[in-house]
């Protein structure tokens, strides 16, 4: 058994990897809680950051990319994301990842907020970019990504969206809410 180590006000009295593949790692870990009883923790472990970005031009229309999820096995309409490595600048991420999934490049760069995702099992972190006054470009799509629907549409519309439960991925709810904040002020 390996020395416990205090991690706020809980101990973990060992750690052991489960699973890892090239982007995440799984981990079991026997835990004593806040409470002074014994316990274990299952910690998801992302080797890349979640990069999101909105894009908004002067008609305050947004870019939307819609794709089948494999993990839900449903269609997702999103905002342009995706991962990004910890040792890169989260905004260069946020730039490849909308020219790769749109095309859109250039532009005025704003980053919105800093999230963790589901903090209760991961410890991921996410950026979130507001993107204005962007060029059009190539895509330059991943295999992942063969399916891609890129689509324009007004801000107020991909809102309603979430409202209607049409947009259920919390980074774009977060990204979109944020950019509706600032334009309400």
């Amino acid at each position: 058994m390996s020395t416990p180590v205090k991690i706020g006000p809980w101990q973990r009295l060992s750690q052991l990897e489960v699973y890892a593949n090239p982007w995440i790692r799984l981990t079991h870990e026997e835990v004593i809680t806040p409470g002074g009883k014994p316990g274990i923790y299952g910690k998801i472990h992302f080797r890349y950051r979640a990069i999101g970005i909105v894009t908004l031009d002067d008609d305050h229309n947004t870019i939307l990319v819609g794709q089948h999820r494999y993990t839900l096995d449903a269609f997702s309409w999103e905002i342009p994301m995706g991962g990004g490595a910890l040792d890169e600048d989260p905004l260069i991420c946020a730039q490849r990842e909308l020219k790769e999934e749109t095309g859109l490049h250039g532009g005025e760069w704003r980053q919105l907020m800093r999230l963790h995702t589901s903090n209760s099992v991961t410890d991921e972190e996410g950026y979130l970019f507001l993107a204005r006054d962007l060029k059009p470009g190539s895509q330059a799509l991943d295999d992942t990504e063969s399916d891609l629907v890129v689509k324009k549409i007004p801000l107020m519309r991909a809102l309603k969206m979430i409202e209607l439960g049409e947009i259920t991925d919390v980074i774009s709810i977060a990204g979109l809410l944020a950019v509706e904040k600032i334009l309400s002020k």
